[in-house]
């Protein structure tokens, strides 16, 4: 029997629950933005809060149909930095936007048909977000963290004991 079929589902559902992981990190962190973002851009973080809350249910739906139950958001995660002021808010919303980026761009390679295509729709929405956030944009993004490059990583992952 061959074992390509199984090997790629595999890989999506990796894909899959690694976009969900960092959907539920920016899902958290918008809730800093949130708070500490200026009033000029608050509509602007709600309505990114509310799409990464979307696109988390829909990930969520898509590990189900896959056969594995979703994983789980972390009680609270770790900032890459403080955010203290409207400036840091901004900042914070362009790393989750990063992150969630090549966690799409991860999920565009393992990933084939309709779930290809909206997963490229997330990556392009999640660059464009955060170009407006850091009012300027980088080539390939979501990809620089695999270069080393980016600034530490650590926004989606949990908060250690």
């Amino acid at each position: 029997m061959d074992q390509a079929p199984k090997d790629r589902k595999k890989s999506e559902l990796a894909a899959v629950q690694a976009a969900l992981a960092a959907e539920h990190a920016a899902v958290y962190g918008y809730g800093v933005v949130g708070g500490k973002i200026g009033e000029d851009r608050r509509a602007e973080a709600r309505a990114a809060y509310d799409g990464h809350r979307a696109a988390r249910d829909a990930l969520a739906r898509a590990s189900r149909d896959l056969g594995a139950s979703p994983v789980s958001a972390a009680a609270g995660y770790v900032l890459p930095f403080a955010v203290s002021d409207a400036g840091g808010a901004a900042g914070l919303a362009a790393e989750l936007e990063d992150k969630v980026a090549g966690a799409y761009a991860d999920l565009v390679r393992a990933a084939s048909g309709r779930r290809r295509a909206e997963a490229a729709r997330s990556l392009q929405a999640a660059a464009v977000r955060a170009v407006r956030w850091r009012g300027g944009s980088v080539a390939f993004p979501g990809l620089a963290e695999r270069q080393g490059t980016a600034p530490d990583a650590s926004v989606a992952a949990p908060p250690r004991p």
